[in-house]
């Protein structure tokens, strides 16, 4: 069955610097859209940033320019490396799939598999 490991959250000050990972397995993991989410206490889930097949990304308004999401399909492997971290970056991270090679929204409610969630804590 498809599974989605979520590694690399951590604390870190303002600044700092984290890179998570997603190892997925149980599917081809090149031919679906990726996307990391996160959800911080009392809040809904949001969409940080997706990629497509085709390597096109896209990023909520409030993390572009800090964070950069990739995927290695030779390693089955999502990233998403965050730099220039802000207190309000804290939340658990969730990589998700969704079964269509386009990304085009970031509903979570379109994507189909769930990673568990690492936790990213960011203090000022």
């Amino acid at each position: 069955q498809v599974q989605l490991v979520e590694s690399g959250g951590g604390s870190v000050q303002t600044g700092g610097s984290l890179r998570l990972s997603c190892a997925a397995s149980g599917y081809i993991f090149s031919t679906y859209c990726m996307g990391w989410f996160r959800q911080a206490p009392g809040k809904e889930r949001e969409g940080v940033a997706h990629i497509n097949t085709s390597g096109a990304t896209n990023y909520a308004d409030s993390v572009k320019g800090r964070l950069t999401i990739s995927r290695d399909s030779a390693k089955g492997t999502l990233y998403l490396q965050m730099n220039s971290l802000k207190p309000e970056d804290t939340a658990m991270y969730y990589c998700a799939a969704k079964r269509t090679p386009y990304c085009l929204s970031f509903a979570p409610t379109d994507y189909s598999y769930w990673g568990q969630g690492t936790q990213v804590t960011v203090s000022s």
